[in-house]
């Protein structure tokens, strides 16, 4: 999904291809569509560029081998033109770049590593998407554990240092008596200060 000025919002490549290439490639394209606007298609020397025009100024493009089916090219972009509003819940730029990693599953969803289309329809790319993942649910509920655990080991040694510094704090007072050391142990007058009382 690029702007009109050939930025890319969502890229997904399914064929090895440099990164300069890629960006060269996105760069030429709305030049191209420039003078080709009520066509589907444009073609270079060497790739061809099926497009559709999406709202907002901003367009679905496949980058294709001049040799691959045309036909198919156009099946495979209706169908991901019906899969980024419904993912992407509008075709605004902002929306498009909060579901970029829900897109990028339901490009996998449709085309294969090469690049070949899948037999899917919007309603199975919909299921796949909303599947569960068992070793998900098992990862998260192991992590959950984890942290439960680290938080009730933090717990006891929080409460383990606080009944240790309790009992030093009771074992200072018995030592030095209420006023701390130098007040004279025990009774404030020294050992026979409370002589005659009693």
């Amino acid at each position: 999904i690029t702007s009109g000025s050939g930025k890319a919002l969502v890229s997904r490549q399914f064929v090895e291809m440099n990164r300069m290439r890629i960006e060269g490639l996105l760069a030429a394209f709305p030049k191209l569509v420039g003078h080709a606007k009520q066509h589907t298609f444009v073609e270079t020397d060497t790739v061809r560029y099926v497009y559709q025009p999406l709202e907002n100024d901003l367009f679905l493009l496949l980058i294709t081998t001049k040799t691959s089916n045309i036909v198919e090219d156009l099946g495979t972009l209706r169908l991901l033109a019906k899969v980024v509003p419904d993912v992407a819940g509008s075709v605004q730029e902002v929306a498009i770049n909060e579901s970029a990693f829900e897109l990028i599953f339901a490009f996998d969803e449709v085309l294969t590593a090469g690049g070949h289309k899948e037999e899917a329809t919007l309603s199975s790319i919909r299921t796949n998407l909303l599947m569960d993942s068992h070793e998900e649910k098992m990862a998260k509920m192991l992590q959950e554990s984890k942290e439960a655990e680290a938080r009730e080991q933090m717990k006891k040694r929080s409460d383990e240092i606080r009944k240790r510094q309790m009992a030093q704090l009771k074992q200072n007072f018995m030592n030095n008596g209420p006023g701390g050391p130098g007040m004279g142990g025990p009774g404030f007058g020294g050992p026979g200060a409370m002589e005659g009382f009693g």
